[in-house]
C-alpha cells in the first residue's frame, strides 16, 4: 500500500497467458456446510444478521472492465488472480477460477450466499473469482472493478472487518499498482465510489418495526441521514424476510473509520429502536406475537408446498420467537441456514435439470419439515394470553 498516499486520503479526501486451474473446487462443496456468516459463529447477534465490508480498487494503465475488450479484460484477470490467490488469506481457497466455468445455476448459489453480486453472476471469460476456506473472503476480478474485495461476518463486526480487510488491501497493493489520486483518492468505475472506495453494511433483521408499522419511518430518518437502505439481496431489491441491509452512500469526505464509526452508531440506534418495538409488542400484542409466530411454526411443519418468499417471512417469525424465548436458543442457526438453504438455485443444485416453480415449492416445504422436525413447538408461557390486547388496554 502506498502508506503516505492511504494517509493523506484518510485525513483530506472528500473521501497475457490465461491460466486456471483444472481442480477447482465444485460449488456442490459450498452446500455441504454454511458460511460462517450465515452459521452466526463469532458474533451473532439477535438483530443483526451479518456485516459486510466492501473495497473496489483497480490497477493503474488499464481501462475499466465496462470499457474494456474481452483481450484487456483478460490480461488484467491474468495479472489480477495470481496475486490475489498469492495473498496468505487466500490460502487453500475453496473457489480461484473464471467466471466461465461456473453454470448459470451455479453463479446463482453464490448470489445467495452473498459471495458475489448479482451483476458479477453475468460476467464469464475475462472476469474471475477468488473464494477462501470459511468463506467469509470473496474477491470479485473484473466487476464493475478491476477488483471487488468483499469480507462478511455474522453479527455487527464492522470495525473488525475493516481492520481485516485493510490488512488484505495493503497486501494487494504490495503486488499491484492500484489507480490513485492523492486529491480525491482510489479511482473507481463509478464515481459514487470514488475516494474510499468502500461500502460498509449490516443485514439487519426488523421484524417488530415492520409489524408496528414503524420501518417507514425509520428508513426515511436513516435516508436523510446520508445512509441507504436496501433489500436482502442490495440495490434494487425487495426486503424480504424482515431483513433490511442499512450502508454508506458517501465514499469521498471522510475517511474508512469515519465511515464504519457513523455507520456502527446508526445501526446501534436502529437495534435500540427495534429492541423497544419488541418490548412494546409483548405488553401489548401479545397475542398477535404468539399468533405470528404459531403460524409460521404450523404453517412450516404441515405444509407441502412454499413458495421463496413465504418461506423467509415464515422464518423471519420463528427467528423472533427465538428472540423472544418462545423457542430454544440452540435451534437459531438452523433457522439462520434455512435463510440461504432454501432459496431456489440452493435446492436445484443436486438435480441435473432446472426444476419448475411447483416442484421448487414441493421441495422446500420437504426440507422444512426434515429440518425443523425436532424443532419444539413456541412455549407462550411467558407471554400473557388471557386478555385480548384490547382488554388489556382498557384495564
Amino acid at each position: 500500500m502506498k502508506t503516505g498516499l492511504r494517509r493523506r486520503c484518510n485525513s483530506t479526501c472528500i473521501k497475457g497467458n490465461k491460466s486456471y486451474p483444472k481442480d477447482a473446487v465444485k460449488i456442490h462443496n459450498l452446500l455441504k456446510t454454511s458460511s460462517e456468516w450465515i452459521r452466526g459463529e463469532n458474533g451473532g447477534n439477535r438483530i443483526v444478521f451479518s456485516s459486510r465490508l466492501r473495497l473496489a480498487r483497480n490497477v493503474n494503465h488499464h481501462p475499466f472492465p465496462g470499457w474494456a475488450k474481452k483481450a484487456e479484460r483478460e490480461k488484467v484477470l491474468a495479472l489480477v488472480q495470481p496475486a490475489v490467490a498469492d495473498l496468505p488469506e487466500m490460502k487453500d481457497a475453496i473457489i480461484n477460477d473464471s467466471m466461465e466455468h461456473f453454470t448459470p445455476l451455479e453463479k446463482q448459489v453464490l448470489v445467495e450466499q452473498h459471495l458475489i453480486s448479482r451483476e458479477h453472476a453475468a460476467k464469464n471469460a475475462g472476469s474471475g473469482l477468488v473464494i477462501n476456506k470459511n468463506r467469509a473472503l470473496s474477491i470479485m476480478i473484473n466487476e464493475e472493478d478491476h477488483l471487488r474485495i468483499q469480507s462478511l461476518r455474522s453479527g455487527l463486526q464492522l470495525k473488525a472487518l475493516l481492520k481485516a480487510v485493510d490488512k488484505l488491501d495493503t497486501e494487494l497493493e504490495e503486488r499491484l499498482d492500484f489507480a490513485f489520486s492523492p486529491q480525491i483518492g482510489y479511482l473507481t468505475a463509478c464515481p459514487t465510489n470514488v475516494g474510499t472506495g468502500m461500502r460498509a453494511s449490516a443485514m439487519m433483521h426488523l421484524p417488530a418495526l415492520v409489524l408496528d408499522d414503524q420501518i417507514t419511518q425509520i428508513i426515511k430518518a436513516v435516508n436523510k441521514i446520508g445512509l441507504a437502505v436496501r433489500g436482502l439481496y442490495g440495490e434494487g431489491t425487495e426486503a424480504l424476510g424482515n431483513l433490511f441491509q442499512i450502508s454508506n452512500q458517501m465514499t469521498l469526505g471522510e475517511s474508512e473509520t469515519q465511515i464504519v464509526d457513523k455507520l456502527t452508531k446508526v445501526i446501534v440506534q436502529v437495534m435500540e429502536h427495534e429492541e423497544n418495538a419488541r418490548q412494546k409488542m409483548i405488553e401489548d400484542k401479545s397475542r398477535m406475537i404468539a399468533d405470528q409466530v404459531g403460524r409460521a411454526y404450523g404453517i412450516m411443519m404441515h405444509s407441502y408446498s412454499i413458495s421463496s418468499k413465504e418461506v423467509l417471512n415464515l422464518l423471519s417469525m420463528l427467528r423472533l420467537g427465538v428472540d423472544l424465548g418462545l423457542m430454544p436458543e440452540e435451534y437459531r442457526a438452523t433457522i439462520d441456514e434455512l435463510f440461504i438453504r432454501t432459496q431456489p438455485a440452493h435446492l436445484q443444485k443436486d438435480f441435473e435439470r432446472k426444476l419448475t416453480t411447483e416442484e421448487r415449492d414441493g421441495l422446500r416445504s420437504d426440507l422444512l419439515r426434515e429440518k425443523l422436525k425436532s424443532v419444539p413447538e413456541p412455549n407462550t408461557k411467558s407471554l400473557s394470553l388471557g386478555k385480548t390486547d384490547g382488554d388489556k388496554k382498557k384495564s
